[in-house]
């Protein structure tokens, strides 16, 4: 029986389970939506460990650091949040989605 090759998000969450099984705080980001220009496609992920430890993606970078922000919230208070990204959000232009386009990207802890 041939193996299943590794993929990005297999590795995300392996390294999830890895942190989580260790005994460490961990949050995973998905992006479950996406309309227009967006820089990674449904389905990507991103992990987060309590010590700020990252791997995979959900923005290529440019809003990576909010969803960080708000995988540490969740990883306090364990209560999960869909995050919205867009050019009609203010906060857009200050992530770098000038470009057109929404994200929503769903930040839930890992149990």
């Amino acid at each position: 029986m041939a193996e299943t090759p590794a993929t990005p998000e297999t590795d995300v969450l392996a390294q999830a389970a890895l942190w989580h099984a260790a005994g460490r705080k961990v949050a995973l980001a998905t992006v479950v939506e996406t309309w227009g220009s967006s820089p990674r496609p449904v389905g990507s992920q991103l992990a987060v460990d309590e010590a700020g430890a990252m791997v995979g993606s959900v923005s290529g970078g440019c809003i990576e650091g909010a969803v960080v922000h708000e995988a540490r919230a969740v990883m306090e208070n364990g209560e999960p949040r869909l995050l919205t990204f867009g050019v009609s959000n203010e906060q857009a232009w200050e992530v770098g989605l000038a470009c057109g386009g929404t994200v929503r990207v769903y930040v839930e802890a890992v149990e």
